[in-house]
């Protein structure tokens, strides 16, 4: 068995050693060191010689943890400008706000979150004085990802600088009155002041990463200099437990995002209690973060115990500190200075000693208020550090405690969370330590009262010139008067028009070719935005690589390997295309950025995301839904679309329910179109409605998802007639008749009505034929582009009859007076037909693949789910004797004749 405490070989010894005779002397040196005065002073000479050569740029393996301490010493903070008196009654208020806030609300049983600002507040109080740039100064000014649960410290501090009254405070969390104020950020529920939806909890971190970097891609295409744009994104230390907080630290080192920096409230507690009850999240983090190429600052004590620093001439204190796990820190919190003095500084004789040295107010102001992230010189140190620090993101981990000035009910208590209220006597018991001018008076019925200066008091001259300072107001959303994009020209859309002819082409290869197009267009094509989850060639799009190139901070330091072929691998600094790996989480966030350029930058962009439709929705739905909040534009693509259509991948590749999460979005178009002009049809209104001039009554801040498939078929010329474009867009139209399709149906004849979308279409067309010529019945075929768009015309017909106002849905409009009853096929669960059924007015019945997918021929596929040409012969046939208009026996003769 191998000795556990032996010395380990390493690298290095895989190296040949120049001169053994100076090694060995090095290790005989440690090894003195350790005997004569320990191993905790061998480790300390270790880590400052380690730490002597990262700074000296000698190429060593990084150390990934530092002691406990704070990475900013005393003696090396900078003076904080301005008046620290002035900004602690300015945070005074809105703390006070904040709680009041959320109290009052929940007289209404609304809920609210009071614990997190408390802990936060100088947090985020340092960086609205000092360093965010609001966005009427030069540039953009910076992007802020505020907390979700810090909120109500957000609004108190509006509140204070005249943008909220007390009406908005109390319709916190109380919308539907036109005046409320959202729980969380949501720019769709508070458009002029939330930029970045933070919650769901892990997309907040995820998303800052990716909009540092979609600036830095605006800067380099030349589309606008944002260079002096800064991302801070502020998130809790239980929120890291997510995978997509983490999931791109990689990216923003790898890329030296120095125009980012996340500030992580470590106040050691998430909803339920402890972070890390055995552990330490700061040196996690830490580790982490260093791991990833980070630049760490860290900001965990007060200056309250630079005097036990001091003191600690055996480093015995900051040993005990590394120690003590984070859930016996919270304890501290709430214990008093013998039950300290015991468990703390008894475990080490040297430390018995130091506490001889302090008084018992001294323990209890270190232990339960002195923390890094509750000073502002703390803080102003780490901010200006990571400003500062020039190749790579930082990181500021910033020690707090949860529900700090709440009083003794609140701080550390793993409840708080969920604590909603507090008490008239807590509330007067903070008052007294915030030091506020609210007397017992104005507390009228139990009701605790918000606190204000007044408009013209020092302190809101003070928060409002601050702010003028620094660019104005913030966080503040801006949609800058941006003119609506010219056209693209016709010629790119009619091209379609005409079909394919003999050729077989795939909705996806049409699509790609729009784009094609679309991006040489002299006013708009620098506008598209292309981003894919490095499946390129799997949609046909490797001719985009050489023209409009892969964007890369780098450029191109390599000669690619298919250098000498016309679709060579081509990377460059302005390079078009966002091709990120196997990401969709982060090609998502990509979308995101670049979707709302329009409002973050004043600049509009176009961009489409195109991915395998099963794990776009079905992996990243919950990034949809912030995409939807954020007010987001742009194409969203489900390539190589459908149940069975994509042949030999199997169940988790085959979708068959993509457009049913998406129709749960209300800001996502769903169209499942069947032909090259349907998506040149769709594409063409996406541009107008998004990027032009959008009709009355039309939100432009919605999104378009297209489903294309990989099935090479014939793309057939568009039908004349009146009206085609419109039932493209609003989802469905009569793509022919029996007649048209020149079938010669017997005279009266019995009718149905096929319905069918996107390649489903192909197959209803084949039943078309069958039915007329081995059936004797006449079918007549219809695209239905979008189900979920009759459907959200539907609804709202429904509702106008409600308010008292005639109005027919489209799709009875459009199905009204067709003869036979409707029978509707997908490539989707019944589901998604299934939409509609109830504002049809003929029988509807409907075919659709349920189930999970399953790895075979299209052919077999589809027979499989029953809708193959021959099921829906089968399908119509019995809807058809149901009626009486053929025999009963036609169906079994048909189940019989096709092997069904």
């Amino acid at each position: 068995m191998t000795d556990p405490n032996a010395i380990q070989p390493s690298a290095l010894d895989q190296l040949p050693d120049r001169d053994p005779e100076e090694t060995a002397e090095w290790q005989a040196s440690l090894d003195a060191v350790a005997k004569a005065a320990g191993p905790h002073r061998a480790a300390y000479l270790m880590r400052r010689t380690l730490e002597r050569a990262e700074g000296t740029g000698i190429a060593l393996p990084k150390l990934l943890e530092t002691d406990y301490v704070n990475t900013i010493p005393t003696s090396a903070e900078p003076a904080v400008p301005g008046d620290e008196a002035m900004e602690s009654r300015i945070t005074a208020w809105n703390r006070w706000n904040a709680a009041a806030m959320v109290t009052r609300g929940s007289k209404h049983g609304v809920g609210g979150h009071i614990a997190t600002f408390a802990s936060a507040a100088w947090l985020y109080e340092t960086g609205f004085n000092h360093f965010f740039k609001g966005k009427e100064g030069d540039g953009s000014g910076d992007q802020l990802y505020i907390q979700g649960h810090a909120s109500p410290g957000i609004y108190a501090r509006a509140f204070l600088d005249g943008r909220l009254n007390e009406q908005h405070l109390d319709n916190f969390r109380r919308e539907s009155g036109g005046d409320g104020l959202p729980s969380y950020p949501h720019p769709r529920r508070l458009p002029w002041l939330w930029e970045f939806p933070t919650v769901s909890m892990g997309l907040g971190p995820l998303s800052a990463i990716y909009q540092a970097r979609f600036n830095r891609y605006l800067t380099a295409r030349g589309i606008k200099d944002v260079s002096n744009s800064h991302v801070w994104a502020f998130l809790g230390d239980g929120e890291m437990d997510e995978p997509e907080s983490t999931a791109a630290l990689a990216l923003a080192s790898r890329e030296g995002l120095d125009n980012l920096t996340f500030v992580i409230n470590c106040n050691l507690q998430r909803l339920d209690g402890p972070v890390r009850a055995n552990f330490k999240i700061v040196q996690e983090l830490e580790a982490q973060f260093r791991g990833a190429g980070w630049n760490v600052v860290k900001s965990l004590w007060g200056t309250a115990w630079d005097e036990l620093f001091q003191l600690d001439t055996t480093g015995a204190l900051v040993r005990r500190l590394r120690e003590v796990p984070d859930a016996q820190v919270q304890t501290y919190q709430t214990r008093d200075a013998a039950y300290i003095r015991q468990d703390f500084f008894g475990k080490d004789p040297a430390l018995v000693e130091l506490a001889k040295l302090l008084s018992d107010d001294k323990i209890l102001e270190c232990f339960h208020l002195s923390r890094g992230g509750h000073e502002a010189r703390k803080v102003f140190a780490a901010y200006k550090a990571a400003l500062e620090f020039k190749g790579a993101p930082t990181v500021i981990l910033a020690q707090t405690v949860k529900g700090f000035t709440l009083g003794e009910g609140f701080a550390s208590k793993n409840a708080n969370h969920q604590m909603k209220k507090l008490t008239v006597d807590e509330f007067k018991n903070m008052r007294d330590l915030l030091e506020l001018p609210i007397s017992d008076s104005q507390f009228v019925d139990g009701v605790v009262p918000y606190g204000h200066p007044g408009a013209d008091s020092p302190e809101v001259r003070y928060l409002q010139e601050r702010r003028a300072a620094l660019g104005g107001p913030a966080p503040a959303r801006r949609v800058h008067p941006v003119a609506p994009l010219p056209a693209p020209a016709e010629k790119a859309f009619a091209s379609f028009d005409k079909g394919s002819g003999t050729q077989n082409v795939a909705t996806t290869m049409a699509f790609v070719r729009l784009i094609k197009d679309l991006v040489r267009d002299k006013e708009t094509g620098k506008r598209w935005v292309p981003i894919v989850p490095d499946e390129a060639r799997t949609f046909g799009m490797e001719s985009l690589f050489p023209s409009l190139g892969i964007y890369s901070p780098k450029g191109q330091t390599y000669e690619p390997v298919d250098r000498d072929q016309l679709m060579y691998y081509k990377e460059a600094k302005n390079g078009q295309i966002l091709n990120e790996g196997i990401t969709e989480a982060g090609s998502m966030a990509d979308f995101i950025a670049a979707s709302t350029a329009y409002s973050t930058h004043g600049e509009a962009m176009i961009p489409f995301y195109i991915f395998y439709s099963m794990f776009g929705w079905q992996r990243t739905a919950d990034q949809m839904w912030q995409l939807g909040d954020q007010l987001g534009r742009g194409f969203l693509v489900g390539a190589t679309a459908g149940r069975t259509t994509l042949t030999g991948e199997g169940l988790q590749h085959a979708d068959g329910h993509s457009p049913v999460i998406a129709a749960t979005n209300p800001a996502a178009l769903t169209y499942d179109p069947a032909f090259a002009y349907e998506v040149a049809a769709i594409v063409k209104d996406g541009l107008r409605r998004m990027y032009g001039e959008a009709a009355p009554g039309e939100d432009p801040n919605v999104f378009y998802y297209l489903t294309v498939y990989n099935e090479p078929l014939p793309q057939p010329a568009k039908p004349s007639g009146l009206g085609i474009d419109e039932g493209i867009v609003k989802g469905l139209y009569r793509f022919n008749t029996a007649e048209s399709a020149e079938l010669s149906p017997t005279a009266n004849a019995p009718r149905i009505q096929l319905l069918g979308s996107g390649t489903a279409i192909h197959w209803v067309l084949e039943a078309q034929k069958l039915l007329a010529e081995e059936w004797g019945v006449a079918a007549d075929v219809w695209s239905a582009t979008s189900w979920t768009e009759l459907r959200r015309d539907a609804l709202e017909a429904d509702a106008a009859l409600l308010r008292g106002e005639e109005r027919v849905p489209y799709v009875r409009q459009a199905l009204h007076g067709a003869e036979g009853p409707v029978l509707a096929v997908s490539d989707y669960m019944r589901q998604v037909p299934d939409q509609i059924a109830q504002w049809v007015e003929q029988d509807y019945s409907s075919l659709g693949a349920d189930g999970f997918g399953l790895s075979d021929t299209r052919e077999a596929a589809r027979r499989h789910f029953g809708v193959d040409a021959e099921s829906i012969v089968v399908a119509a046939l019995a809807q058809l004797a149901k009626r009486g208009e053929v025999k009963a026996t036609a169906v079994k003769e048909a189940r019989e004749k096709y092997g069904l």
